[in-house]
């Protein structure tokens, strides 16, 4: 059978049908990959804050945050003797109203070294070290410091972040 027009002969059936199989859609629409972009985003705003722990990365920040905090408080104590004249192996200077024990100008430990700083309650003060309390190990997340052994030396700041 023919499709004719004003007597003239177009095309077979078969013809067109071949015709409308080729001329078919390859691809997707506009509107089906903007539907299949939202779900993506959707699954991943929802799944993606299960698979990623960011509060490691936090309490990391922190440590690396103490860290420098004790340093610069400790060049603060460091000045203060240094101008009062107490650089002996025992003494103490005033920062912020509050005695700090010194040795050699430093800080004598920990405790004292955390007096002149401000430290919020994520962080426990130890003889040595300064944690993290929200650590998943214990003495992973710490900040430890050791006080200087002599006149000339400097004190040393020892981070571990495998706990974190």
């Amino acid at each position: 059978m023919y499709l004719t027009y004003r007597g003239r002969r177009l095309f077979t059936l078969r013809e067109i049908e071949m015709y409308m199989k080729m001329k078919k859609q390859a691809g997707f629409t506009l509107i089906e990959l903007v539907m299949v972009i939202v779900l993506v985003g959707i699954l991943a705003a929802v799944a993606l804050p299960k698979f990623v722990d960011l509060g490691s990365d936090a309490r990391i920040s922190a440590i690396k945050g103490v860290d420098g905090a004790m340093r610069s408080a400790n060049t603060i104590i460091y000045a203060k003797a240094a101008v009062g004249n107490v650089m002996g192996s025992t003494g103490s200077v005033t920062v912020n109203g509050v005695a700090i024990a010194t040795a050699f100008g430093f800080a004598a430990n920990t405790t004292e070294l955390a007096k002149a700083m401000d430290l919020s309650t994520d962080f426990v003060v130890l003889a040595t070290e300064i944690r993290h309390t929200g650590a998943t190990v214990a003495a992973g997340c710490r900040d430890v410091y050791t006080p200087v052994a002599g006149q000339g030396s400097a004190p040393v700041y020892t981070m571990t972040l495998t706990g974190c």
